[in-house]
């Protein structure tokens, strides 16, 4: 579908095109204004008309975006934002066709059209916010709250594990993700940008904070303090070093992965593992998604970007034979096919 998304001559918009004038009605100091400024900043990037531009979401506090660009949007209903975006996309596939959710509305009651979605390979964008509680719900746990988080329905503490977003777009056969965080907008902006020019389903899971129910649950790797060490920024064939010195890395030791010294123990940038974004093998992908404090900085970036087939080009495929094959190509020749008699 790669010719779709150029095929349209390319306009020249400004972020304030895309400006809505409604009110923002989320707390102050909350994640998603930021991660908003970076969506008005990737769209003029696009080189799209506004109406060729949808924005589709589910329920939470992520989900009332559509309303906050100056797009075409659908504020659909809980968990089902994924069903109605692949709905679009099939129906007219030269939108370009973004999905905004969160973790408790996407991986809760959302689960199964999320995985499925992600299977699928659908042309559409995913962002994920995830704030790991419900926020608009007002503080329940979700299921990616860690173990542990005393919450309005856990007083005494979750006893559950939480998903890790990564590891469930990867093991549904995803061949787009990506990790970003909400304080570093520039960055946000880029990433969103190259899950567009992927083709087929892309998921940027961005951390975001709840300054309400769940504030500075991702302190300890988006902080200032720690976050040159706690975070990995995944470059396609550059080494993975990180620390705020720049003197840790990654190495594949076996089959996992380890962090060492630059200059201890006779480790060089030379044994430092190289990012590769387009190994179709899901291996170190997925232990890249992984990774987790404190024994890991958190990877972010783009994780996995994976040629695959789409399921818009196979659907596409399909009509093309079927219709090639058969006389049948309107009503009318359906109607005049095969026996027909006159009843008086």
């Amino acid at each position: 579908m790669e010719n779709l998304k150029n095929e349209n001559q390319v306009v020249n918009l400004t972020k304030e095109d895309f400006v809505s004038d409604q009110i923002v009605k989320w707390c102050p100091g909350c994640g998603d204004h930021a991660i908003l400024k970076a969506v008005e900043d990737v769209f003029p990037k696009l080189g799209k008309k506004k109406e060729d531009i949808v924005v589709v979401s589910g329920i939470g506090c992520s989900s009332r975006f559509p309303y906050y660009m100056n797009t075409y949007g659908f504020h659909s209903i809980h968990g089902r934002a994924a069903a109605i975006a692949t709905g679009i996309k099939i129906a007219n596939p030269k939108l370009s066709v973004w999905m905004v959710t969160g973790d408790g509305d996407c991986t809760a009651i959302g689960g199964n059209h999320f995985i499925h979605a992600v299977r699928r390979n659908i042309d559409i964008n995913l962002l994920l916010f995830n704030n790991r509680i419900y926020g608009l719900t007002k503080g329940q746990f979700s299921p990616c709250t860690f173990r542990g988080t005393v919450t309005k329905t856990s007083p005494q503490g979750t006893y559950e594990d939480p998903f890790n977003v990564g590891e469930l777009v990867i093991g549904a056969r995803g061949n787009f993700f990506a990790r970003a965080v909400d304080n570093n907008t520039t960055e946000l902006t880029g990433i969103c940008f190259e899950a567009y020019k992927h083709d087929g389903l892309s998921v940027v899971e961005i951390l975001q904070n709840c300054m309400i129910f769940a504030n500075g649950v991702h302190d300890n790797i988006t902080g200032k303090d720690v976050r040159d060490d706690m975070q990995v920024k995944c470059e396609h064939g550059k080494p993975l070093i990180f620390g705020k010195n720049r003197d840790k890395g990654i190495v594949l030791r076996g089959n996992r992965l380890e962090v060492v010294k630059i200059g201890e123990n006779g480790i060089t940038e030379a044994d430092i593992l190289v990012h590769d974004k387009t190994e179709k093998s899901t291996g170190i992908h997925m232990m890249l998604a992984h990774m987790m404090p404190p024994e890991f900085p958190v990877a972010i970036g783009v994780i996995r970007d994976v040629v695959a087939p789409t399921y818009n080009d196979c659907l596409d495929e399909i009509i093309d034979r079927e219709t090639s094959k058969s006389n049948i190509h309107t009503v009318d020749d359906l109607l005049n096919s095969g026996s027909t008699w006159d009843i008086e």
